[in-house]
């Protein structure tokens, strides 16, 4: 059986149905039998969902205990009326777990501007928490409940080690459309065994964050509701991890990254409407800042994401997104490629356009997979980005999102 959020020491799940979608779990409920250090990042966006508010309140301690998650509508430009909605989950979690409210963490999911069903809500947490448990099929109920327009739940498990001790680390996320993120609708949960102070744990996410989910887009849009959170709950029994020349914390910090990546990858792998995955890498760059802002800006052209979807090597969409990033670029000095994961061909050298077949290359667009490689030939640093297509049924699928 596939490993999930229940496998990692003191954690318990569950994921119900309380009425707000049709036919599908709509809300999930993550519990720790200890408080846990806790870390998160928060969308960037100017209009702000109300629980996004409330759990920037809560968690400025760096502690938690528990993470209440509803589906099917966003409590974003929802008033004072949303901003009660929050609290009562909160609320209604800490009374039945016998926590304090603080300990709590609230996030939500689902259509803009639409009133918050506030008691049908509180009235699931209320009937759901006691159903908490520690099997794997709670863990699953858990990654389908915050699903929205996603046409599967997107799960992650690893097993390592911190200076001796083993390690559970777990996670779940959500997204389709309304992806951008600048955190820091997405959401992504992780919980893991490992005991680590809660400022370090912060510094360590941001990171990761940025590496990951920072580095992802569908459609260019970052929501109200965009959400990453970490608890560690300490289980595992290792030395508290404090600082980064502790031993083990490097294995940590690149287990983090990694369990991003792999949700973010799968975010993007579900975009709504999309038919490609495109990995874009930019190597050779004077700073890893440089090369990821290169990479969000050639990602988010629609102009590159319809030549991917056309199957069209036209490599000079990619060159001009790059020189609408915001920074020196100078393209006389970048050689650039395209093609899948089975193989990628050069296309310029140096500035210069160099001869390809151009049937064969458009076979290799036919792919899935696609991969677009910028060599700045300027430095040594390097970063990843992931991205789709702009198809019609991207759209189609938009134009109708609320009726």
């Amino acid at each position: 059986m596939i490993k999930n959020l229940t496998n990692v020491k003191g954690i318990k799940c569950w994921g119900a149905h309380t009425g707000i979608k049709s036919m599908r779990r709509d809300l999930a409920i993550i519990y720790s039998e200890v408080p846990a250090s806790a870390a998160a990042v928060f969308t960037q966006n100017q209009v702000v969902a109300e629980p996004i508010k409330l759990s920037r309140k809560h968690i400025k301690d760096g502690k938690a205990q528990a993470i209440v998650i509803n589906a099917g509508n966003a409590n974003a430009c929802t008033g004072e009326q949303g901003r009660e909605g929050a609290e009562a989950m909160a609320k209604a979690m800490a009374e039945e777990l016998d926590i304090d409210k603080k300990m709590v963490l609230v996030a939500s999911t689902g259509l803009i501007g639409k009133e918050f069903p506030t008691d049908e809500i509180v009235g699931g947490i209320r009937e759901n928490v006691k159903k908490l448990s520690s099997k794997s099929n709670a863990g699953s109920f858990v990654a389908n409940a915050i699903l929205t327009t996603d046409t599967f739940a997107k799960e992650g498990f690893v097993e390592f080690e911190v200076d001796g001790y083993e390690i559970n680390m777990a996670g779940i996320a959500k997204g389709s459309g309304m992806i951008h993120p600048n955190m820091a609708t997405m959401l992504g949960f992780i919980v893991t065994d490992v005991a680590i102070e809660p400022k370090l744990l912060q510094k360590t996410v941001k990171k990761a964050v940025d590496k990951s989910f920072n580095m992802i887009t569908v459609d260019g849009d970052t929501s109200t509701n965009d959400m990453v959170g970490v608890l560690a709950n300490g289980k595992a029994g290792n030395d508290m991890l404090k600082s980064e020349k502790d031993p083990g914390f490097d294995n940590f910090s690149e287990n983090l990254e990694e369990m991003m990546i792999h949700l973010a990858k799968l975010i993007v792998s579900d975009g709504e409407g999309s038919s490609k995955f495109v990995e874009y890498e930019a190597v050779n760059a004077k700073t890893e800042k440089r090369a990821r802002q290169l990479i969000r800006e050639i990602s988010d052209s629609s102009l590159v994401k319809a030549a991917m979807f056309g199957r069209d090597p036209n490599w000079g969409r990619i060159i001009c997104a790059a020189g609408n990033a915001g920074i020196p670029f100078d393209y006389t000095k970048v050689d650039l490629y395209l093609g899948s994961d089975a193989e990628l061909i050069q296309v310029l050298g140096k500035g210069k356009p160099l001869e390809y077949d151009r049937n064969y290359m458009k076979r290799l667009l036919r792919e899935s997979h696609l991969n677009v490689k910028l060599d700045l030939c300027e430095g040594k640093a390097s970063a990843k980005g992931w991205g789709s297509d702009l198809t019609t049924d991207y759209v189609m699928f938009n134009s109708v999102y609320t009726t």
